[in-house]
């Protein structure tokens, strides 16, 4: 396989990565004279925030993706593959990808980040992750069989198993799951399931350290804390999840909490290249970049969003934090980089300009904080709609986002409860078979092993 890309004399811009970042750097490259390839594993664009709301069967996992070729289906010079790539040689200029080799002029990495498990293989293995549309959907699938499962079951043990859940990590996105299953328990499962008494099932949010929402205020932590608390939410502070065996989640003071439902949303590391040296790496695996999101000690390849880890801004001398706007920043500026390089210029450093953050804990409550303005309750959960309404791809989506929350607030009986275990066909089986045996970048990685 190749990518089929002619080059021409055009200067390329090879951008790894459809989120955020990487989307706004390709959305702004537009009409700059350049030929820019996007490549993505996947085909489609998926909005992080309302990834919970998948896996909650709130929401069609449609509703929050928008495919690539629909985004640029008018523009020239553009090119999209899917693909994850593999290897990069900058001393040649290529990377190598799932479907063959492709040289670049300018390469940039936004390929976001993944679930941190903080080296702890076992719990990689158990855990259900919450990163992407995919996982969401199997946890929505668990969740549900889960439930399914729990009103035939005969033994009573494995029956509280199966109506337990356990969420590790107090961001905003543990905090999000928290609330909306602590919502289904008390407005879905009495109507749904009449024979199983909502009681037994119990919802557990565990964090290490000694607060929610740690990114945020103190007082908007206290407040979502307060909100879960009363929404019937078990949260457990100061509390490091060691292991999962037996069914059960193995905390460090050898307590345990039985649980078939076990999501981990702890962290996040940056997504990892795979001949890529350690020593280009920081904190969370994260790629180091300079002020000009330019990897250091590299020529002509940058990072941006998730992926990559700047020292240059003295706000944030530890590293910006891992949030979209960040990413749509970065891009935005490096698209104005991109053009001055072409045209011999000097670049022009990043500094983030903080818009604020805010997490949704249930209806008629979230928190939000903008500069020295700190809302809570109805005021910032109508806030946090808007913002995220305005953020989503493509006016069918918008609509369809804005109606389900409409009829969500009014009535909880949706139709989107259903388990769907996707069949793969027997052709893409095995060319998925081929391409993990192919492809790899062998013979450019032995010459760089002789050099």
């Amino acid at each position: 396989m190749s990518l089929n890309v002619e080059k021409g004399n055009k200067k390329r811009v090879v951008i790894v990565g459809g989120g955020f970042g990487g989307l706004k750097l390709a959305t702004s490259l537009r009409h700059s004279g350049m030929q820019v390839i996007l490549i993505d594993k996947n085909n489609y664009h998926q909005f992080p925030p309302l990834i919970y709301q998948v896996a909650s069967a709130g929401m069609e996992p449609s509703s929050i993706s928008f495919p690539f070729r629909k985004i640029f289906q008018d523009r020239k010079d553009f090119y999209f593959r899917m693909a994850e790539v593999r290897a990069v040689f900058t001393d040649k200029k290529i990377i190598q990808t799932s479907i063959g080799k492709v040289d670049y002029d300018y390469l940039v990495f936004a390929a976001g980040a993944t679930t941190n498990f903080y080296g702890n293989k076992h719990i990689a293995e158990e855990a259900m992750p919450m990163k992407n549309v995919a996982e969401a959907m199997g946890l929505q699938n668990a969740i549900l069989a889960n439930l399914e499962r729990s009103i035939t079951c005969a033994n009573n043990v494995e029956r509280q198993e199966l109506l337990n859940v356990v969420i590790v990590g107090g961001g905003a996105t543990g905090v999000e799951v928290a609330g909306v299953l602590s919502e289904m328990k008390h407005t879905i499962l009495p109507h749904d399931y009449p024979d199983l008494d909502s009681s037994l099932m119990n919802i557990y949010l565990i964090e290490a350290g000694n607060r929610l929402l740690s990114a945020m205020s103190p007082e908007s932590s206290a407040k979502a804390e307060e909100f879960l608390r009363k929404m019937g939410v078990n949260i457990l502070l100061n509390k490091k999840v060691t292991d999962y065996r037996d069914h059960k989640v193995v905390l460090a003071d050898g307590s345990e909490i039985a649980t078939r439902t076990f999501i981990w949303v702890s962290g996040i590391a940056g997504v990892q290249i795979g001949n890529m040296d350690k020593a280009f790496l920081g904190r969370g695996n994260r790629i180091k970049v300079d002020e000009y999101n330019r990897v250091t000690g590299m020529e002509d390849v940058f990072a941006i969003g998730d992926q990559c880890i700047m020292s240059g801004d003295k706000e944030y001398p530890n590293g910006h934090p891992q949030l979209a706007q960040v990413s749509i920043q970065q891009g935005k500026l490096l698209s104005k980089n991109l053009r001055r390089l072409v045209k011999g210029k000097s670049m022009m450093p990043f500094s983030y300009k903080n818009l604020g953050s805010m997490a949704t804990v249930g209806r008629n409550k979230a928190v939000a904080e903008f500069s020295k303005i700190k809302l809570q309750g109805f005021v910032a959960w109508v806030l946090w709609l808007v913002v995220h309404l305005r953020s989503i791809l493509g006016v069918r989506n918008k609509v369809i986002v804005l109606l389900n929350w409409i009829w969500n607030y009014f009535n909880y009986n949706q139709s989107l409860r259903m388990i769907f275990y996707p069949t793969k066909a027997k052709e893409v089986i095995e060319r998925e078979a081929r391409e993990a045996v192919t492809h790899l970048g062998e013979d450019l990685l032995k010459e760089e092993n002789c050099e």
